[in-house]
Order: C-alpha cells, then sequence, then structure tokens
C-alpha cells in the first residue's frame, strides 16, 4: 500500500509542472471516453447492481445510465471550461522595510476520498483534483467497485495519451484495511474528504491522523411559513422530496406552521404520486387524515425528526412560530441544506440569518444544492463543517496558499 501512496505522491510533483491548457484536453478527452466506452461502464455497474437489493436507498446512487453519463461527461467538459485555481493572488503588499509578500493559491498535493457507492464520484473527483493540481487516491465501498474500476481504467489510458503519470489517480483496494492505511497515510496524503452516510463520516473523523474535511450527512427542513405561498410550497417540497430520494440533499422534514394546517392537503398532494409515506405529528395527522392515502400516513416518534430517510419517506411537524421553526432546525438539522417558504421579507431574512447550515434558501428547494446547479462544474462533496470549506466543495476549495516573500538582503533586526 505504501508503494501505491509513495507512486501517488510523486505523481502530483509531475503534475504541478503541467500546463492548464493541456489539463483541460485530458479533461474533454476523458468526457468523450466516459461516452465512447459507456458500454463498458454500464457493464460493469450491472455487475454491482446485480449484487444490490433494489430496495437499498443506495441503489440510486449506484446505478449508471447512459443519461446519467452524459451528464457525468456534461460536468466533466464544464470543469475544462472553468479559470484554473492556481495562482491567484489572494493578497499582496509591501512591508516598510521593502520585502514584497503575495499570497497565492497552490494545491493540496495528494487528496484522499473515501465514499461510498456513488461511482459518479470516481470521475468528479478525478476532473476537480486534475484541475486544481491535485493528484487522488480513491477509496470506494465494495458495492461499486466494478463501476469504480472500469472508470478509472478509462481515465488511465487517457492519461498515458497524453503522456502523463497515470498515478494522479489510483483506486484501492476495497477493503477496511485499504482505508485504514489511506487514514494514516501521514506525510504522503494531504487531505482526505469522506463522502457517503454518516457512519462513514463518522468513522473518518475519528480514525484519521491525517486532515479531514467532512461532508456531512443531509437532514434537510423546509419550513412553510404562515405567508407561505401555497403554489409554491407544492412545488418546491414535491422536487426537494421526490427529485432523487437517496441524495443528501432530499428533503426530510416539511415544518408548517399551525396557521396553513387547512392547506396541508394541498400541500402535500403531488407526493401522492411518488406514494411518500408521511410521518406525521398529531396536528398534521389529523388535517390530512382522508385527504392523503392512510396506507401512506404514519404517526411521527420520537426517533422520526432528525432522520436522513434516503427513500420516499417524509416527516411533518407543526409549529406555531418561526422562532419554534427555528428551534427544532437547531436541536435536529445537521448543518446541510434548509429552506422557507414566505412571501414575507422580512420573515426570510430573519430565516436566512438565523439558521447555521452551509445553504439556506428561500422559496426555492434544497434540491439545488449541487456544485454544478450552483456553476461550479463537479463537487467532491458538501461540506457542513466551517473550517476551510463550506457548502459544495469544487475547484476553489480544494486549494490552499502560500506565501511568496521576495527580498533585496534585508534582515531581521530585534
Amino acid at each position: 500500500m505504501h508503494r501505491i501512496f509513495d507512486l501517488v505522491k510523486e505523481a502530483s510533483l509531475d503534475l504541478a509542472a503541467t500546463d492548464n491548457e493541456t489539463i483541460n484536453r485530458v479533461l474533454n478527452a476523458v468526457a468523450d471516453a466516459a461516452i465512447q466506452q459507456a458500454p463498458a461502464i454500464l457493464e460493469a455497474n450491472a455487475r454491482d447492481l446485480a449484487r444490490m437489493d433494489e430496495a437499498n436507498p443506495m441503489y440510486d446512487r449506484l446505478k449508471l445510465t447512459p443519461a446519467r453519463i452524459e451528464g457525468i461527461a456534461g460536468d466533466t467538459r464544464k470543469v475544462s471550461t472553468l479559470p484554473s485555481p492556481l495562482g491567484r493572488v489572494l493578497k499582496h503588499h509591501v512591508l516598510p522595510n521593502g520585502l514584497e509578500l503575495t499570497r497565492i493559491s497552490v494545491p493540496f498535493g495528494v487528496i484522499g476520498i473515501v465514499y461510498e457507492a456513488r461511482p459518479n464520484v470516481t470521475f468528479d473527483v478525478f476532473a476537480l483534483c486534475l484541475k486544481s493540481g491535485n493528484a487522488c487516491i480513491l477509496k470506494g465501498g465494495k458495492d461499486a467497485d466494478d463501476s469504480n474500476r472500469a472508470i478509472v481504467s478509462i481515465i488511465k489510458d487517457v492519461l498515458k495519451q497524453f503522456s502523463l503519470n497515470e498515478h494522479v489517480i489510483e483506486l484501492l483496494p476495497a477493503t477496511h484495511e485499504a482505508t485504514a492505511a489511506l487514514l494514516h497515510a501521514n506525510g504522503m496524503v494531504d487531505l482526505v474528504i469522506p463522502r457517503g452516510s454518516k457512519r462513514l463520516i463518522d468513522f473518518v473523523r475519528q480514525e484519521a491522523t491525517v486532515p479531514v474535511i467532512e461532508t456531512g450527512a443531509g437532514v434537510c427542513h423546509a419550513y412553510f411559513d404562515k405567508d407561505g405561498d401555497l403554489e409554491k410550497g407544492a412545488r418546491i417540497i414535491n422536487n426537494a422530496k421526490t427529485r432523487r430520494v437517496s441524495v443528501c440533499n432530499a428533503l426530510d422534514c416539511t415544518l408548517i406552521h399551525a396557521d396553513r394546517l387547512a392547506d396541508l392537503p394541498q400541500l402535500c398532494a403531488p407526493l401522492e404520486q411518488s406514494h411518500v409515506l408521511i410521518y406525521a405529528d398529531d396536528a398534521a395527522l389529523a388535517a390530512l387524515s382522508g385527504h392523503y392515502p392512510e396506507a401512506l400516513l404514519k404517526p411521527a416518534t420520537a426517533e422520526t425528526y432528525g432522520t436522513e430517510f434516503q427513500s420516499y419517506s417524509l416527516a411533518i411537524k407543526t409549529v406555531n412560530s418561526l422562532d419554534e421553526a427555528l428551534k427544532h432546525i437547531r436541536q435536529y438539522g445537521s448543518g446541510h441544506s434548509e429552506c422557507i417558504v414566505t412571501e414575507n421579507e422580512a420573515t426570510a431574512a430573519r430565516f436566512l440569518q438565523a439558521v447555521d447550515a452551509a445553504c439556506v434558501y428561500h422559496n426555492a428547494p434544497t434540491s439545488f444544492t449541487d456544485g454544478a446547479q450552483f456553476g461550479l462544474g463537479a463537487e467532491i462533496g458538501i461540506s457542513t463543517q466551517k473550517l476551510h470549506a463550506r457548502g459544495p466543495m469544487a475547484l476553489e476549495e480544494i486549494t490552499t496558499y502560500k506565501w511568496i516573500i521576495k527580498g533585496d538582503g534585508q534582515i531581521r533586526t530585534p
């Protein structure tokens, strides 16, 4: 394992000398290869899918389709069009003694990614790391191992065509031993980013001896205020919940102001088409009874709130005020994405200011929390922590900086 780390570290030094034009050509070639070799990727993905129960919430994340591969290729091409994040002058000034100080953006060097059944992450991580001058070491889950290996093989073939060091990307074995080695690769790996379940993220944070940026679980809320527009609310809640239920920006809980309980059936009506199972408190349950399929209605329990469902399930909680909604989000939110539906600008302003989350929305669904949607190209993850990066992490977030100091013989005196 250490030999692999050594090769990637060496490749990161080679990558530092590669010009941005070449990197962009490689990214476009990888996008082309993904589409041209889609049958091979889909064949490998089918083997992975055959080993997973379709009822598993991870199944949708694992599944690749021709359309999804087209989307991945498009995101890769988008990254190639973005300005290089390297060499940017972040700060510049001259000291009274004549020393000229410049702070510039530079790569981390080697970034390790620990992730689960998300083969699209393999493409996304490679594109962002290459563009930002970072080599990457991937540790995927066993559920997606065939897909990941097919993708990495295609990427390596493209790198060889451009005479670039193929070790700028490496995929470790899908074993616990490989995870442990990556998390303790001090001096060889500069940063580890986990992507996956809360359990995986907690494990990486607790076990790693190399620096970690968390991409936390997404327990996302939508608060429908007493001044909320019903049509907007129904669209927003339905989109946030049902667009893709397995992703971290999917809606988990709707908070509704008690004054608007009579509108709850209309607010939830679109969810019926997707057979969304609703766990509601007593007041919401009474409002929905007879208006929403009884088989899809269940009383909420103590465990309902704070759950990231990753399925066609939704919690509903009645609140009597904005303050109560904010308190609920503080208690049960994960710091990922939260939204308010209201036509009251003062209420919206207070919500946007008070909610402590990476992304806070007014009259828009949490489903927009995504690097590509934010115009960042692909993303390496959604950071829910506050150190260094927060929200969708793309090119700028996977660079660091160094100081360049130019003098003319000055010396420091006491």
